[in-house]
Formats: C-alpha cells, structure tokens, sequence
C-alpha cells in the first residue's frame, strides 16, 4: 500500500498526456530518490512556467514577452500566415527551416463531437488579422484527420473571398515509406498532391 503523499503524486503524473501508472510510477520513484535540489529546481521550473508564459495577442503562440519571438520578429515575412492547430504545431514546423513567415494559433481544431465549432477557435482573430493588406498567402496546417480537414476547408470557404491566396500543407508518402504499406487514403493524397520533376 502506497503512502498517501505517493498516491497523490502518481495520481498527479497520470494525468499527464502519455503517462500511464508505469511511466508515473518511475518518475516518481526518481523524484523520491533526487536530492532536494533536483525537487526543487523541477518545482521552480513548473511554477516559473505557469506565471512568466502567456499566450501571445497576435498570433497565440505561447510568449513570455508582449509578443511571441516570431511576431517581435523583423526577420519574419509578414506576407505569409500559417494557420496550425496548437502551439507545438509551430515548433514542427520551426523544425524544418523552410518556413519563415508568421503563424496563427486557432487554440484546436473544429470538432462538433466534442462540442468545438468556430467560436471556441480563434477564428475571429485570424479573420481580423487578414484584414492587413500585406498578407498574399495563408497556409492551412492544420492536422490530415477529420477534424483538421473539416477546419481547413470551413477556413477556405472564409478566406477565398478575402482575395488571398489559400494553400494546404501537402500530405501523401512518407520517405523511406513502402507503396505495398500505405494505407488508401495517404496513396491517394500523395497522388493528388504530385508535383512535376
């Protein structure tokens, strides 16, 4: 029988995304067996997180500062918006180095099963920001799943008539991938999305 304290902290760590009762209980283990030092500068950290962070007013990208990095930014072309789901999706993205516009957080993806349509989205926001004149291209990025698609295409259907260019990250094959192993749907992406060599 776990002690009380334990329980509650294995209890906590459970309720994190993608830790089930073994991954808690090894963490929690390591945390009883670190020194009160190692305790500490993780609680530091955790609490330092939820007060110095914020959701940036642009763009909705997380931000210690008035702005996010990317929307302080002189370096970014403010001619592109590339629209994602979630603040990680910008970390994805940031990760292949062939992307330097700005983004726009919608704070999920539509989804009437769960109660999400538009309004709980930061549909709004985006619409006002397209308003500035230098925007020429908005880049749908959000999820190939029924919910990104179903964003993405409600977000075209507002967009287009703004007179901006609307364009959709290209799914398909990934490399490496065997033709025999992919599933129809992927094949059939990749197949519409081909470009010429």
């Amino acid at each position: 029988m776990q002690s009380l304290s334990i329980q509650r902290l294995l209890d906590e760590f459970e309720r994190l995304p993608g830790i089930g009762p073994k991954s808690a209980q090894r963490i929690a283990y390591w945390l009883l067996n670190a020194s009160e030092q190692e305790a500490q500068r993780l609680a530091d950290a955790i609490v330092e997180v939820k007060q110095a962070v914020h959701f940036c007013p642009c763009c909705f990208n997380y931000a210690e500062d008035d702005l996010c990095a990317i929307c302080s930014s002189n370096e970014r072309s403010a001619a592109m918006i590339c629209v994602v789901s979630e603040p990680r999706d910008i970390t994805a993205i940031e990760r292949t180095g062939e992307y330097n516009g700005l983004y726009h957080v919608l704070g999920g993806a539509i989804s009437p099963i769960d109660g999400i349509g538009p309004d709980s989205l930061t549909v709004k926001q985006l619409i006002t920001r397209l308003a500035d004149a230098t925007i020429s291209e908005v880049i749908l990025a959000t999820n190939p799943n029924v919910e990104g698609e179903t964003t993405a295409i409600y977000l075209a259907r507002l967009i287009k008539p703004l007179g901006i260019k609307v364009t959709r990250l290209a799914s398909g094959l990934p490399v490496g991938g065997d033709l025999e192993f992919a599933d129809e749907i992927t094949l059939g992406r990749a197949i519409e999305s081909r470009r010429e060599l």
